[in-house]
C-alpha cells in the first residue's frame, strides 16, 4: 500500500508539472506577442497595414467602441496572464507542500547573470540579468521615439503643417512634443507592476514587490522626465505662437489640456518628495503626497482619452484590485497576544495566527497602530516561521524613527493599557524559496538588518528538525553600534514552547560592537514583556482570501474584467452608441471616461467584497476557536534571557545563546577576508542592513576573486 501511495503521488506531481510547463509556455507567447506589439507599433507597417484592418474589425462593434482594439491588444492578454499566474501560483504551493522534494534538491550554481555588475551609482546594486533588461527597456524607449519620429517627419510637408497652423519647424516642434509623452506612456504601462504587493505577476518571474520598488523609482523618474518635457515643450511652442491661451482649454470631443496640466503638477510634486533626503527627513510628508497617483492617473485618462489608457490600463488595474483587498484587510483589528521589549529599543510583536495562513521567509507586513497615527503604515520583517509557529506570527521593530520611537515609549512605559489596537496588510513575501541549494549561507547584517535572517534560520530549524533534511552551514555575521544590541541575537530561537531539536544543524553566530570595547554593565537590563488582553473584536492574522488565495486572486482579476466588460458594453451599446454612433465626435471624452473608471471601481470592488466575505465566514469560525484555546493572559513570561544561562541552545549543549555566540568589541569585520576563507562550490551571501554596508559586500562577492559567492541584497526601500 505505501508502495502504491508513492507511486500515485509521484504521478499526481508529474501531471501536475506538466501543467506548470503548459501555463509557462502559454504565458511566454502571450508575453512575448504583447511586447512584439510594443516593438512594431512605431513602423510603418504596424500603422499603415495591420493597425488599420484590425481597427475595422474590432472598433466597429456597437458594445465596445473605439476602444474595442486597444482593450484587446493591450489590456486582455497581461490580465489572461495574470490569471494564468495565479493558477500557477497556486500549483507551485501545492507541490511545495510536500517539503520533503525541497529536502532532496539539487544544489546547483547561480547563472553568473545574477551577479552584480554596477554597485555603485544611482541604480543601486544591479545584477546582470536586470541591466540586460534595462538596457532593453531604454532601447525599446528610444526606438519608440526614433523610429516614429523619423516616419512622421518624413511625411511633414508646408501643406501639411499648414492645415495645423504651423510652418514646417512649428510642426516638427509639436510632433516631437507629442512624442514625448507617447514614448512617457510607455513607462507608465510599467510603472504600477513592481507595487502591486499581492499581484501574480511579481512571483510568477521570482521576484517580490519589495525587490521590485527600485523598479518603480527607476520607471517613475523616466516618466516624470519625458512627461515634463512633453508639458515644457508645447508650452515653449505656444509661447512662440501667441497661442498661451491654449493652456485653458479643456475640449469636449478632444484632448484636454488642463486636464494634462493638472497630472503634471501632481506628478511633478510626488517626483518633489521622492527625493530620498526629502524622504527620509519627512517620510510623513512623501507617505500622504504619495497618495496624489489617484490624481494623476485620472487626470491623465481625462487628458488623453479612454482608448489610449486603456495601454497603461493592465497595470493599474491589477494594482487596483491588490489596493482594495488590502483595504479590506486593513479594516480588521487582529489580536495582538504580547509584545518583548528588548534593551536595545526594539519591540517584539507577538500575534495570533490562524492556522491556514502561510508565509516564506524574508515575508513583509505593514502595521498601523491608531494609538499613535491612523493613517500610517509601516512595513516590517516577519521574523516567525509559519510552519514551525503554526499560531503565531511575529514581528521586531526597532526604535529608529518618529513612528517607531512613539511605539517603543508607549510599550516601555508602565501604563494601564490592556490592549493595543492593531490592523495589518500582508505578509507580502516570495513565492518559494529554496536556502537548501547552497553549501553555506553568510549572512551579513547591520543593525536592524538583522530581522530577515532569523526567519531564514528559523525556516532550516524547521526542515532540520521535521523532515531531518541536510541544511547548509549558517554563518551569522551582525553588526551592532552598542553592546544592548546583542538581545537581538536571543530572537533567533522561536519563543519557549516551540519544539525546536536541530542538533545536526551548524550555526556560528560573529558578533561585532563597534562602540563597545566591553560589556557595558547598564545594559544588562533584562527584556520585558507585556501581555494583552483578548478583545472579541479581534482576529488572528488570516490571508486576505484564505489558504487558496492564489485561486480566489485569479478568480477575482478574470470575473472582474468579464463584468466590466458586460456592464460598459451595455452602456455602451444602449447610451453612448445612439448619441456617437462610434464617430467620436459628439458624446463628451471626459463622461465617456468618468463611466469606464466608474464601471472599473464598481467591478473590482463588488467582486472583491465577495470573495473577502466568503472567506470570512471561515476564518470568523476558526477565530473563535483559537479564542477559546487562548484561554486567560498567563502572568508569567515565557521569554529568555540573553544574558543568563538559563536557556540552551539545543544544537550546542549547555550554552546558552549568548555564550555560543563569537563578540568582538571595538572591531568591525573584515568581510573580504571572511568570505574568501570560505570554500565548497556554493556559498550564498545575504547582506540587509546600512546601504554602504551592502555595496561593500557586493563588491566582494562581484570581484572574481572567489567564484563560488553569489550574492543577494535584502532591503527595503519603502
Amino acid at each position: 500500500m505505501a508502495q502504491e501511495t508513492v507511486v500515485k503521488r509521484s504521478s499526481s506531481q508529474a501531471k501536475l508539472h506538466r501543467v506548470q510547463f503548459a501555463i509557462r509556455l502559454l504565458v511566454l507567447v502571450l508575453f512575448l506577442g504583447w511586447i512584439f506589439i510594443w516593438v512594431m507599433s512605431p513602423t510603418n507597417t504596424y500603422r499603415e497595414r495591420w493597425l488599420p484592418k484590425y481597427r475595422a474589425k474590432t472598433n466597429t462593434t456597437t458594445y465596445l467602441g473605439s476602444k474595442g482594439s486597444n482593450l484587446l491588444m493591450y489590456t486582455f492578454p497581461i490580465l489572461l496572464i495574470a490569471t494564468l499566474g495565479c493558477v500557477y501560483l497556486h500549483i507551485t504551493k501545492k507541490t511545495n507542500d510536500s517539503t520533503m522534494e525541497s529536502c532532496n534538491s539539487k544544489k546547483h550554481k547561480v547563472a553568473i547573470w545574477k551577479r552584480p555588475v554596477l554597485i555603485k551609482g544611482p541604480l543601486g546594486i544591479v545584477s546582470g540579468t536586470e541591466l540586460a533588461f534595462f538596457l532593453m527597456f531604454i532601447a525599446l524607449l528610444v526606438w519608440s521615439f526614433a523610429a516614429t519620429l523619423r516616419n512622421k517627419f518624413a511625411k511633414v510637408t508646408p501643406e501639411s503643417a499648414a492645415e495645423d497652423g504651423h510652418n514646417i519647424w512649428q510642426e516638427k516642434v509639436d510632433i516631437t512634443a507629442l512624442m514625448f509623452g507617447v514614448v512617457g506612456n510607455i513607462c507608465l504601462v510599467f510603472m504600477f507592476f513592481p507595487v502591486a504587493r499581492g499581484s501574480s505577476l511579481l512571483p510568477l518571474l521570482g521576484l517580490t514587490s519589495e525587490s521590485c520598488i527600485k523598479y518603480h523609482i527607476w520607471l517613475g523618474h523616466i516618466a516624470l522626465v519625458l512627461f515634463t518635457a512633453h508639458g515644457l515643450s508645447y508650452i515653449t511652442l505656444w509661447a512662440i505662437m501667441h497661442q498661451i491661451s491654449s493652456m485653458l482649454e479643456w475640449k469636449k470631443n478632444d484632448v484636454s489640456i488642463v486636464a494634462g496640466e493638472i497630472s503634471l503638477l501632481t506628478g511633478l510634486i510626488l517626483w518633489i518628495v521622492t527625493i530620498p533626503r526629502i524622504r527620509r527627513k519627512y517620510f510623513e510628508l512623501f507617505y500622504y503626497t504619495h497618495h496624489l497617483y489617484i490624481l494623476f492617473i485620472v487626470f491623465f485618462i481625462f487628458h488623453v482619452g479612454v482608448s489610449y489608457s486603456l495601454m497603461m490600463l493592465p497595470g493599474f488595474y491589477l494594482f487596483v484590485v491588490d489596493r482594495y483587498l488590502r483595504f479590506l484587510q486593513s479594516r480588521r483589528q487582529v489580536r495582538l497576544v504580547s509584545a518583548r521589549v528588548l534593551p536595545c529599543e526594539a519591540v517584539e510583536l507577538n500575534f495570533s495566527k490562524g492556522h491556514g495562513l502561510t508565509y516564506n521567509p524574508t515575508s513583509v507586513m505593514f502595521i498601523n497602530v491608531p494609538n499613535i497615527s491612523k493613517l500610517q503604515w509601516h512595513p516590517f520583517t516577519v521574523t516567525s516561521n509559519s510552519n514551525l509557529e503554526q499560531d503565531k506570527l511575529s514581528v521586531v521593530i526597532k526604535s529608529e524613527g518618529t513612528w517607531t520611537n512613539k511605539l517603543y515609549k508607549l510599550l516601555s512605559t508602565p501604563s494601564t493599557i490592556d490592549r493595543l489596537s492593531v490592523s495589518v496588510e500582508g505578509p507580502y513575501g516570495p513565492a518559494s524559496t529554496n536556502y537548501l541549494r547552497h553549501e553555506t549561507l553568510v549572512m551579513v547584517s547591520g543593525g536592524s538588518g538583522i530581522t530577515p535572517f532569523l526567519s531564514i534560520i528559523r525556516e532550516l530549524i524547521y526542515l532540520n528538525t521535521t523532515f531531518k533534511c541536510k541544511t547548509p552551514k549558517v554563518v551569522l555575521i551582525c553588526v551592532f553600534k552598542n553592546s544592548s544590541s546583542l538581545s537581538m541575537v536571543d530572537l533567533i530561537l522561536p519563543i519557549s514552547g516551540t519544539p525546536c531539536d536541530f542538533s545536526n544543524m551548524e550555526l556560528q553566530i560573529e558578533a561585532y560592537i563597534t562602540r563597545d570595547t566591553e560589556l557595558q554593565a547598564d545594559e544588562l537590563i533584562h527584556p520585558k514583556i507585556r501581555w494583552f488582553k483578548p478583545n472579541p473584536s479581534d482576529e488572528p492574522v488570516h490571508a486576505i482570501l484564505g489558504p487558496n488565495s492564489w485561486l480566489w486572486l485569479g478568480a477575482i482579476i478574470s470575473s472582474s474584467f468579464v463584468i466590466f466588460l458586460i456592464l460598459i458594453g451595455i452602456i455602451t451599446r444602449y447610451y453612448i452608441f445612439p448619441i456617437d454612433h462610434n464617430s467620436n465626435q459628439i458624446f463628451s471624452y471626459p463622461l465617456n471616461a468618468f463611466l469606464n473608471m466608474l464601471v472599473i471601481c464598481v467591478s473590482i470592488a463588488s467582486v472583491s467584497s465577495a470573495a473577502f466575505l466568503w472567506n470570512k465566514k471561515y476564518y470568523a469560525k476558526e477565530g473563535k476557536q483559537i479564542q477559546n484555546m487562548e484561554g486567560s493572559t498567563p502572568i508569567v513570561s515565557p521569554n529568555s534571557m540573553v544574558y543568563n544561562a538559563d536557556r540552551e541552545l539545543e544544537s550546542l549543549p549547555y550554552q546558552s545563546l549568548i555564550q555560543a555566540t563569537n563578540v568582538h568589541y571595538g572591531a568591525r569585520p573584515d568581510l573580504r577576508r571572511i568570505l574568501f576563507d570560505y570554500k565548497g562550490s556554493s556559498v550564498g551571501v545575504l547582506a540587509s542592513g546600512p546601504k554602504t554596508m551592502r555595496h561593500e559586500v557586493a563588491a566582494i562577492c562581484s570581484s572574481g576573486l572567489a567564484e563560488n559567492l553569489h550574492f543577494e541584497s535584502i532591503s527595503f526601500s519603502w
